[in-house]
């Protein structure tokens, strides 16, 4: 099969970029430094591809990936770091599973579903998830009575992420590393569990990186400035061409989405053109070049967690081939729904 061959809209996965992106974090976060975060790429091949270069422990964010990476082999160490009310599921799997819990409900959730691992979920600054850093403590002690073992704490400096200013960012991860020590002083446990791909190189503090999106990239943590290559596109085809006339510019249209795109980090970008909008099976652009109905372009994703899971498999393809590379593999986005 060449790429010519695909139906669109059709995820492409350039496996050289993503080795690439692979080797690199590696290095950078060797080991047990980083716990991959699989919500980014929804793919137990590629998990399977994380593992090969050391990296044996994953984070998860539903049930349902934590099922589908122990039915594929790789439930060695697996933390699903989201509050879940209903444990069941977990306490039954043939794995180590560690539940993140913020409070006496989602403890109570994890005792009753037999889960015998926890992390306590510490609210660090973005208003979401996770028990205030004062009391953490005490939750940990409560979870510690109830038989189970306290790993650590987790806290999520998610609203830093993509800070343009890096100076600014270092200076605010640490504030919110701060508040996560002093919970974890209390709590105690070998693990500190946080950070992402956009403070990877500046959160030092934690024991371990819950980065995910590094793997693949998309065009909003490029802009924050990351150094890893864009891995992943949407292969689309040109539906419609209008022509210029007058002072209004010519566009083109691809069959590529709001329903093939995560779009809450705004609008894809197409190498080459200028993008007007999205519609639900629509985008819309003005290229550099004339383009013709039937032609193949690549978008490039905002946010590329939202944007994988509307999508039932990846096609890898080396980038550097010609315009019509052969598919070298088919991977199922085998982790979707719950």
């Amino acid at each position: 099969m060449r790429v010519t061959d695909l139906t669109t809209p059709a995820l492409l996965v350039d496996v050289d970029a993503l080795d690439a992106n692979l080797a690199d974090m590696a290095q950078a976060l060797p080991g047990p430094r980083l716990r991959p975060h699989v919500k980014a790429h929804k793919t137990t091949e590629l998990a399977r591809r994380q593992a090969g270069v050391g990296h044996a422990g994953f984070t998860c964010a539903t049930v349902r990936e934590v099922e589908g990476m122990t039915a594929a082999g790789l439930g060695e160490d697996l933390l699903l770091a989201n509050e879940v009310l209903d444990a069941r599921r977990l306490g039954a799997l043939d794995a180590r599973v560690t539940l993140a819990v913020d409070s006496e409900e989602t403890l109570a959730a994890a005792v009753a579903g037999g889960v015998r691992e926890v992390l306590v979920d510490v609210n660090i600054g973005l208003p979401r998830c996770g028990i205030a850093p004062d009391r953490a403590g005490r939750l940990a002690d409560r979870a510690r009575a109830a038989g189970l073992t306290v790993r650590g704490v987790m806290g999520y400096e998610g609203h830093l992420m993509m800070l343009g200013d890096v100076a600014e960012r270092a200076r605010l991860t640490e504030e919110c590393m701060g508040r996560l020590l002093a919970a974890h002083a209390d709590v105690g446990g070998e693990l500190v569990s946080g950070g992402g791909t956009g403070t990877y190189a500046l959160n030092t503090w934690v024991t371990e990186v819950q980065a995910g999106s590094y793997a693949l990239m998309d065009t909003a943590y490029t802009a924050a400035g990351l150094p890893f290559r864009q891995a992943l596109t949407v292969l689309g085809t040109v539906i419609s061409v209008t022509a210029p006339a007058g002072e209004v510019p010519g566009w083109a249209v691809a069959d590529v989405g709001l329903k093939a795109l995560g779009m809450d980090h705004g609008n894809p970008a197409v190498p080459g053109a200028q993008v007007w909008f999205c519609s639900d099976e629509h985008l819309t652009f003005a290229p550099d070049e004339p383009l013709r109905v039937g032609d193949r372009v690549r978008v490039v994703p905002a946010h590329v967690d939202p944007t994988v899971t509307l999508h039932e498999r990846m096609h890898l393809v080396r980038g550097d081939d010609a315009d019509d590379p052969e598919v070298l593999d088919t991977w199922a986005v085998d982790l979707r729904g719950w």
